[in-house]
C-alpha cells in the first residue's frame, strides 16, 4: 500500500519526498498556488516596505531616533530575506509526524520551517524599537529580547520534534512561557517607561497592535498542521503571511511615521538619559 501525502490538494508519494532535492521541493511548493502566494505575497510587500522605509527615514538625525529606523528596517530587510528561502525551498522540509499527531501515518508532511528563521532574527528587532521608543533601559531590553529568541528557538523545536507527540507540545509550553515573559514586559513594564519619555500614546498604539497579533501565532501553531492540524498547510501558511503583513510592515510603518514627525521627543529622551535629568526637568 503507496501512503500519500495530503498538503491543501496536493499529492506527494513520501517515497519521492525522501529524495526531494531544492528544486523538487521549489515545484512541490509553486504547485500549489495557493501555498505559492502566500509567501509571494510577503516578498513583494517586503521589497516596497525597504523602499518607503528608505525614504521616511532619509532625514532623520537624532541618534536615537535613527537606532529605531536602523531596527525598524531592518524587520523588512530579515523577511525578505527568509521568504526567498522559503520560496526557493532552500528552507523547507518534509516530516513525518509522530505516533498521536493528526497526520501520523499520512506521510511526510510538508514543514516551512525557515519562518522560524525570520522570527528568531525580525521579532527582536520590533521589540528594540519599541524598547528605544519607551526609553527603557539596558536590562528591560535584554530581557525582552532574550525571552523572544527563546520563544522562537523553542517554537522551533516544537515544529521539529517528530520523535514524541508529547514532546512537541512540551517545547510549546516553553515557548509559550517564554511568550509570557515578553508579554510582562511590553504590557506591565514599559507603558511607565513610555509614559516617562512622552512617547506613551504611540507607543500605547503599537504595544496593542504587537499583543493582538503575536497572540495570533501561538494559535495558529496549535490549529494547523504542527499542532492539531485542524487547518491545512497552505490555509496556515496565509496565516502566517498575513500576522506578519500586519505586525511588521504597518507596525513599522506606524512607527517610522510618528519618529519621523516627533525627533524632538526621541531627542528629549536621549538628553535625560545623557543629564540623568527627568522629563519634567527639562
Amino acid at each position: 500500500m503507496i501512503e500519500t501525502l495530503l498538503t491543501g490538494g496536493t499529492v506527494v508519494q513520501p517515497e519521492l519526498l525522501l529524495q526531494m532535492t531544492q528544486n523538487e521541493a521549489f515545484e512541490f511548493i509553486h504547485d500549489d498556488t495557493l501555498l505559492a502566494t502566500s509567501l509571494w505575497a510577503n516578498i513583494a510587500l517586503a521589497g516596497l516596505a525597504i523602499l518607503l522605509f528608505v525614504y521616511m527615514g532619509r532625514s532623520i538625525e537624532d541618534p536615537r531616533a535613527q537606532l529605531i529606523w536602523v531596527a525598524t528596517l531592518l524587520v523588512p530587510l530579515v523577511s525578505i530575506s527568509s521568504y526567498v528561502g522559503l520560496t526557493s525551498g532552500l528552507t523547507v522540509g518534509f516530516l513525518e509526524m509522530p505516533a498521536g499527531h493528526a497526520l501520523a501515518g499520512e506521510g511526510e508532511i510538508f514543514s516551512p520551517w525557515g519562518r522560524y528563521l525570520t522570527w528568531t532574527f525580525s521579532t527582536p528587532m520590533i521589540l528594540a524599537a519599541l524598547g528605544l521608543l519607551a526609553g527603557t533601559n539596558r536590562a528591560k531590553l535584554a530581557t525582552a529580547i532574550t525571552m523572544d529568541v527563546g520563544m522562537c528557538i523553542t517554537g522551533l523545536a516544537a515544529a521539529l520534534t517528530t520523535g514524541s507527540y508529547l514532546l512537541r507540545w512540551v517545547f510549546y509550553g516553553i515557548s509559550c512561557a517564554f511568550f509570557v515573559a515578553v508579554l510582562y514586559v511590553l504590557l506591565v513594564e514599559w507603558p511607565a517607561d513610555a509614559a516617562a519619555a512622552g512617547t506613551s500614546e504611540i507607543f500605547g498604539t503599537l504595544k496593542v497592535l504587537t499583543v493582538v497579533l503575536w497572540l495570533g501565532y501561538p494559535i495558529l501553531w496549535a490549529l494547523g498542521s504542527e499542532g492539531f492540524a485542524v487547518l491545512d498547510v497552505a490555509l496556515t501558511s496565509w496565516g502566517y503571511s498575513g500576522l506578519d503583513i500586519f505586525a511588521k510592515y504597518v507596525f513599522a510603518f506606524l512607527l517610522l511615521r510618528w519618529v519621523a514627525a516627533n525627533e524632538r521627543v526621541i531627542g528629549q529622551t536621549s538628553t535625560t538619559e545623557r543629564t540623568g535629568a527627568s522629563p519634567a526637568d527639562d
